[in-house]
C-alpha cells in the first residue's frame, strides 16, 4: 500500500535562501569596488574546515579568494589571477594548501573510473598528489612563470595544519 507523500523537507539550497532573506534585512551596500582593498589573491583549497577569513584576519573587500580541490594552479586559477591582477589591481598571490586534504593520495585513477561510469573521459586533470610541500612549490612555480601574469614577484605559499589553525610558510 503506498503512502501519500507527506511534506517535503527543507533542502539546504532552500535553507540558504531563507537565511540571505535575514541577511538581505540587515546589509547595507558599503559602495565598496571589486578591488581588493589590501590588493591580494589567495588561492586555496575548497575544504569546508578553512575559513579563510578568520584565519587570515581578512574582512569583505580585502582579497580575492580562488577556490578549487586542492588549492592547486590549474589554467582556470591563472585565468582567475590574471583577471584578479590586470583587471582588478592585485600584486600579492598568497597559495594555501593543508593537512588531511582529500587529494592527498587520490589518483589519476579516479579520471579512469569515472569514464568507466559515465562513459566520458574527464577534460580536467585531478592534480593530485602525495606531497604537500611539494605541490605547493609546484604551484608557486606555476603563478611565478606564467607568462599572463604581471606581479610574481610576491608569492608566497604555506600549508594549513587543520588541527592547530596555523600557516606553515613553504619556501
Amino acid at each position: 500500500m503506498a503512502t501519500a507523500p507527506g511534506p517535503e523537507r527543507p533542502t539546504e539550497t532552500d535553507r540558504f535562501v531563507v537565511s540571505n532573506r535575514s541577511y538581505a534585512e540587515t546589509f547595507r551596500d558599503g559602495g565598496m569596488d571589486a578591488r581588493p582593498v589590501r590588493r591580494v589573491a589567495v588561492v586555496a583549497c575548497m575544504d569546508a574546515r578553512l575559513d579563510l577569513f578568520a584565519a587570515l584576519g581578512l574582512e569583505l573587500g580585502d582579497a580575492h579568494i580562488i577556490r578549487n580541490a586542492g588549492g592547486v594552479v590549474t589554467d582556470d586559477t591563472i585565468r582567475s589571477l590574471t583577471i584578479s591582477q590586470r583587471a582588478l589591481g592585485t600584486r600579492t598571490v598568497v597559495l594555501i594548501h593543508h593537512t588531511g586534504c582529500g587529494l592527498l593520495g587520490l589518483t589519476e585513477d579516479f579520471r579512469h573510473e569515472l569514464e568507466q561510469e559515465v562513459g566520458q573521459r574527464p577534460q580536467w586533470a585531478v592534480e593530485a598528489f602525495t606531497d604537500l610541500d611539494r605541490d605547493v612549490r609546484q604551484s608557486m612555480r606555476r603563478v611565478r612563470t606564467s607568462p599572463f601574469l604581471p606581479h610574481t614577484g610576491d608569492v608566497r605559499g604555506f600549508v594549513f595544519d587543520v588541527h592547530t589553525g596555523l600557516l606553515r610558510e613553504i619556501s
